[in-house]
């Protein structure tokens, strides 16, 4: 039979199940599978080229990129954040010169224009935003309409508010929607912190709603990609069958051996308990889920030395503003070299299953491995 995009069939016993590829825009990748945006260099050149390689849609995230590269002297962030972010897509090229491979680039950056014309220039395929609306993406990327442009939301009258508005003003619809539910994803979260974790949530019926939204106002069959909470087959098969075209999964893809992140960030996911998980707001007047146990250490590392934003990298931002809290590109910098006494740690709620270092591939085959040599067999 076939239910939502997976086909089963009965055979020896066994349940075969033949997963459709994930199309966006002009572009086809084999298997239904967005690895999601992780900033400040843990999701950058290696990983997505990685899991494009495998079949993927691979993700270099925007946020912090200039930071720990050779681009940056310590005066020049901004400047520094585009060339950085081109090379970090070459190097994904580099490794899957024919994947599928795009950036997810925060709304709420404040060289958000920037950063997306670098990504049109260093190659991206697909550009995914979140942190805010992105009304105005389409006009930054008319002059390359090949571009797959991808928002993401986590309620059906965000989608609404984009899809008119991009085609009232451009004559141009999302390529793809991603449904990004705030009760289990990690990192900043598009929702108020009242809101998460009330139970009132239904992460699915926003996907239908979003996709029943599409069909009836434009006629489109719009994919639309659950993001959050995602980390094994059971909760990719759930996710195909509940309407979800594809999944969003980021925190799964940290504990390999290409997540460009140092190995003690890894080795954090590996170390955690699941009560250690929890939500912060950040400076960035968002909330946002973390490991919590070292958020004291956060704070204090930029009250205690004075510090100052150097950056200015958010268009809103407390600590830039009036040097409240802390600074949160710097410490998931700290992070993601390694110091996770004082940096901050962004994780989904199920990093906590993490339980080993292992590869992409791996991973690519745990998912897909049984529908792939099904496939071979059948051929």
């Amino acid at each position: 039979m076939v239910h939502g995009h997976i086909t089963y069939t009965a055979t020896c016993r066994r349940m075969k199940v033949m997963f459709k590829p994930l199309k966006i825009g002009k572009y086809e990748v084999k298997y239904p599978l967005i690895q999601g945006g992780m900033g400040v260099r843990i999701s950058a050149g290696s990983l997505a080229g990685h899991v494009a390689k495998c079949g993927g849609v691979g993700l270099v995230a925007a946020p912090g990129i200039a930071l720990n590269s050779e681009f940056y002297d310590g005066t020049n962030y901004m400047q520094a954040d585009a060339a950085a972010f081109k090379a970090e897509l070459q190097k994904a090229y580099a490794i899957a010169p024919d994947g599928v491979i795009g950036v997810n680039v925060m709304v709420a950056l404040s060289d958000f224009e920037q950063l997306v014309q670098a990504a049109i220039e260093g190659g991206a395929k697909v550009v995914v935003c979140g942190a805010g609306l992105p009304m105005t993406l389409p006009g930054l990327t008319a002059h390359a309409p090949d571009v797959a442009l991808v928002p993401i939301v986590s309620s059906v009258r965000a989608a609404q508010l984009i899809a008119k508005k991009w085609d009232k003003g451009y004559n141009r619809l999302p390529d793809a929607v991603v449904v990004e539910d705030p009760d289990t994803a990690g990192g900043h979260l598009g929702e108020k912190m009242e809101n998460i974790g009330t139970g009132d949530y239904d992460q699915y019926a926003t996907v239908r709603g979003v996709k029943e939204f599409f069909l009836a106002e434009y006629g489109i069959d719009m994919p639309v990609i659950a993001a959050g909470g995602i980390w094994d087959r059971a909760d990719l098969l759930h996710a195909l069958e509940q309407g979800a075209d594809g999944v969003q999964m980021a925190s799964r893809f940290v504990p390999t051996v290409e997540c460009d992140a140092d190995d003690a960030f890894k080795q954090a996911y590996l170390k955690c308990k699941k009560e250690d998980i929890g939500l912060i707001m950040s400076p960035a007047g968002l909330p946002g889920r973390a490991i919590l146990t070292n958020q004291e250490d956060i704070v204090l590392y930029d009250q205690v030395r004075s510090s100052v934003c150097t950056t200015g990298c958010l268009k809103k931002c407390s600590f830039k503003e009036s040097g409240e809290r802390f600074c949160i590109v710097k410490a998931l910098d700290r992070a993601q070299r390694g110091d996770v006494d004082t940096g901050l740690i962004f994780c989904g709620t199920n990093a906590w299953k993490a339980d080993r270092i292992g590869t992409v591939q791996e991973i690519f085959d745990e998912l897909f491995g049984e529908a792939v040599a099904e496939a071979e067999e059948a051929a």
